[in-house]
């Protein structure tokens, strides 16, 4: 069974071929991930790429008031910092961690060195791009178009998708910042699923009581990026 502190625990580490991994491996170097830890900050340059291996990364837009929403998380399906070999250079978002865990992360220099062979792990990346920029795009249209009931059941999926327990720490005003809502808005649908049974929610903590109805309850945002996800990277 793997564990947080193994490099196979993230799932493109995990895909690619042997030889590639065993190039990057001696250069990875494992991190721990702390609850409301910026990884990176709007318009830095990255120096590092993240493997995360437990716990969750939220990207945020970032205004020029202070205000932010989420427009995708990372998880250990996936990378933190494709601006790197996409020749972006610096990055609009800001990167935080959003569930405490662990990564591994690795020198973009060295990164890029080895996505610039054009083997498994230049293909695995741009498909997990473009698998991101799904998730993205969907989280846009969900903010626009749907209810917070919907947005949050979204949000809850998405996260306890990327997480090994079932218990997500996380308190109402974060949510409420994840997206880019009012907090009455986020206390109210959390006590509309807590009622219907779907969660538990009590000091800060959320649990899943009944997925099958979470999902049924959720607008068709988190289907669509799962099925995404799904195609482009298993």
């Amino acid at each position: 069974m793997l564990t947080s502190t193994d490099p196979h625990q993230n799932q493109i580490l995990n895909s690619l071929a042997k030889c590639e991994f065993d190039r990057l491996a001696p250069n990875l170097e494992l991190v721990t991930l702390a609850l409301g830890q910026t990884v990176c900050e709007s318009g830095a340059k990255p120096n590092y790429v993240y493997f995360p291996t437990s716990g969750i990364i939220s990207i945020l837009n970032v205004m020029e008031n202070g205000a932010s929403a989420e427009i995708a998380v990372v998880g250990n399906e996936g990378i933190l910092g494709i601006s790197v070999f996409m020749n972006g250079g610096s990055t609009p978002s800001r990167a935080v961690v959003q569930s405490a865990g662990s990564s591994y992360r690795i020198k973009a220099n060295l990164l890029l060195n080895e996505f610039n062979l054009a083997g498994s792990l230049q293909r695995l990346l741009l498909r997990y791009t473009y698998a991101l920029m799904t998730q993205m795009a969907q989280t846009a249209a969900c903010n626009r178009h749907h209810t917070i009931d919907q947005q949050l059941c979204r949000w809850l999926l998405l996260s306890f998708d990327r997480l090994d327990g079932d218990t997500l720490l996380m308190t109402q005003e974060l949510i409420a910042n994840m997206l880019g809502v009012r907090r009455e808005g986020v206390t109210e649908a959390a006590c509309n699923l807590q009622s219907s049974g779907l969660i538990k929610y009590s000091r800060g903590k959320i649990t899943i009581l009944n997925r099958p109805k979470l999902e049924k309850r959720c607008c068709e945002c988190y289907e669509v990026v799962k099925l995404e996800f799904d195609r482009l990277l298993n």
